[in-house]
This record gives structure tokens, sequence and C-alpha cells, in this order.
């Protein structure tokens, strides 16, 4: 059984996707990119401005879902540039200052909007 978690605080779903979705005590949170909420346009500036808009998006998706980051276990983030690592590194630190999740980088040909950054995520449940 599966519980699919939406929200008007992160954007909506540019695809036939869920911006979440919840099945066995996990959360399964879709690939989130730097889109303003309110406007469905891609934030302006640098790869730490358009991952913290990215991160407020995910936030906003836990937040729907009655988890925060602490429940994240487990990220990917896709950088068009692998040199924004370090930029993009600074602003996730601060979102999981102890204990963080296992995460993946990697750097891909184009995301979508022509994003710098995307970041999808699973949570568990406590």
């Amino acid at each position: 059984m599966k519980k699919i978690i939406r929200t008007e605080a992160a954007p909506a779903a540019i695809g036939p996707y869920s911006q979440a979705v919840e099945a066995g005590g996990f959360v399964f949170l879709s690939g989130q990119i730097p889109l303003d909420p309110a406007t469905g346009r891609l934030v302006d500036g640098d790869v730490a401005v358009q991952t913290e808009r990215v991160l407020e998006n995910l936030g906003a998706v836990l937040a729907a879902a009655g988890l925060g980051f602490e429940h994240v276990v487990r990220t990917t983030i896709f950088l068009a540039d692998l040199e924004d690592f370090a930029r993009v590194n600074e602003v996730y630190a601060r979102r999981f200052p102890a204990s963080p999740p296992a995460r993946a980088t990697v750097q891909v040909a184009r995301l979508p909007r022509d994003a710098r950054v995307e970041i999808d995520a699973i949570a568990v449940r406590p």
C-alpha cells in the first residue's frame, strides 16, 4: 500500500510523478530542482542559491509527510558540473549537521530546465 504526499509549499510535479510516495515506513521524495513554488520558475543565482532552494523544496515535502531532515536516510545529488561539489556541500551540510544520511553525488549531462543541481531523498518514519 502506498500513500501519495503532496504540498503546495513545494513546486508541483512537472511530469507524471508524485512529489513523494510513502510505502513500508519509508518516504521516497522525488528529485527537486531549484524552482520557486510560487512562480514555478527557476530561481536566479549561483549553485549555492539553487541548492538552498532545492533543500527548501525538499523540506516542504518532508514537512507535508510530517517529517524533517533528521529522518532522511539517503540522498542523491545530481550536478550539472562536478566543479560545484564544494559549494553544494557547504549548503547541504547546514541541513544535516549531525548524523548525515548516506549519499551519492553524480555529474549529469543536463538537468531539467537547465538547473545546476537536483537532489532526491529517502526518509524513514520513526
